[in-house]
């Protein structure tokens, strides 16, 4: 159904142009969008015609036009005049209503198909099947991008997005929930992941200064098939849970780029309780004080270059050997050993993982 406001600026419209006034009514006699005054009048007249069989008719002074979707009466256009102008003028007021049903009707089927396909509701035979009837093309490359909002039901949010690709008749625009805007976007062949990551950089500075608001923008993998992108989804979704438990600085996140996140995303809580207990020896990874969480990250930065991050922590190279060895002690994990470093980084990402699940119990 169209909005009220859409009716309201249509027949405001037609009204700058042609100076003739207009009303809509609904099929009741009830005024829904006007520029005339005491319109109630003429309901009962409205009620009358509704039920007729004729399609327009004239009557004290106004001309009524009728408008179907479908077969189905849904609006009655009331014209101030009985000229031909008038009448010329209800006409096209009248078709340019019905093409405005006509558009928002297959708008708003095209976006159930939307969310009905990334939430894999449909089946197969019944995707192709809509697809061809909506004029959907199946074979497009496609990904999907969630755009998280700091606020439910950011409209300003919404519509900045809406402004950047709607235009691509090929791009789809919906959302699934309150928080999150799903985008579902067009791959040209030529284009790649490094492409995709600045189309989500252009999302978030477009947010920031349009909308003023600060978004996470996560993304799947680029699918070849209308029946795949439900994957992409997905995959975005993943990406989003992840980015927020191991890289929280980044307000973009690709699924390709998750690395080793990915899987211990995927790990069942009692397997990394048990890994922990084993590694640690029952040690909380927190217990470690903040001098040497510092040196263990800044190792790691500097790919366990001892000369390289003790010049970044100001301190001597042997004072670095020295912590290294304190901490060796303590966990049997010498990080300067590759395989150490690896056991010691995986512990430290699923101890983040945990710590992140049991906030999201509460």
């Amino acid at each position: 159904m169209i909005s009220n406001q859409i009716l309201q600026d249509t027949i405001d419209g037609i009204k700058g142009i042609t100076r003739v006034d207009l009303c809509v009514m609904d099929t009741e006699g009830k005024p829904l969008a006007s520029t005339l005054d005491n319109v109630e009048e003429y309901e009962s007249a409205v009620l009358v015609f509704a039920e007729s069989l004729a399609e327009s008719q004239a009557l004290q002074g106004y001309q009524f036009f009728k408008v179907f979707d479908e077969n189905q009466l849904e609006y009655i256009v009331l014209v101030k005049g009985e000229t031909d102008d008038e009448y010329m003028i209800g006409k096209i007021a009248a078709f340019q209503i019905q093409n405005l049903l006509v558009a928002y009707k297959e708008r708003f089927d095209k976006d159930n198909f939307i969310k009905n396909l990334l939430l894999d509701n449909l089946l197969l035979v019944d995707i192709y099947n809509r697809a061809k009837k909506l004029h959907i093309e199946t074979d497009v490359r496609r990904v999907v991008f969630i755009i998280e909002t700091q606020h439910e039901k950011d409209n300003n949010a919404l519509e900045t997005v809406k402004s950047i690709f709607s235009a691509k008749t090929k791009d789809f625009i919906t959302a699934v929930d309150e928080k999150n805007i799903i985008l579902v976007k067009e791959v040209k062949p030529n284009e790649n992941y490094e492409d995709l990551f600045k189309t989500a950089q252009v999302i978030v500075d477009m947010l920031n200064t349009e909308a003023m608001t600060q978004v996470h923008v996560a993304f799947g993998t680029i699918v070849n098939e209308i029946k795949e992108v439900s994957r992409s989804y997905k995959e975005a979704k993943m990406a989003l849970d992840v980015g927020k438990i191991f890289y929280s600085d980044k307000t973009i996140v690709a699924y390709s780029k998750l690395g080793i996140g990915r899987l211990i995303y995927q790990l069942p809580l009692p397997l990394c309780k048990m890994f922990i207990k084993e590694i640690f020896e029952g040690r909380n990874p927190d217990d470690f004080d903040e001098e040497t969480l510092i040196t263990i990250n800044k190792f790691f930065e500097n790919s366990l270059n001892v000369s390289e991050t003790s010049r970044q922590l100001y301190i001597h190279r042997n004072t670095l050997v020295y912590r290294l060895d304190k901490l060796q002690k303590s966990t049997n994990l010498d990080l300067r050993v590759f395989e150490d470093a690896i056991t010691f980084k995986i512990a430290l990402m699923v101890v983040k993982y945990m710590k992140y699940m049991e906030t999201m119990d509460f």
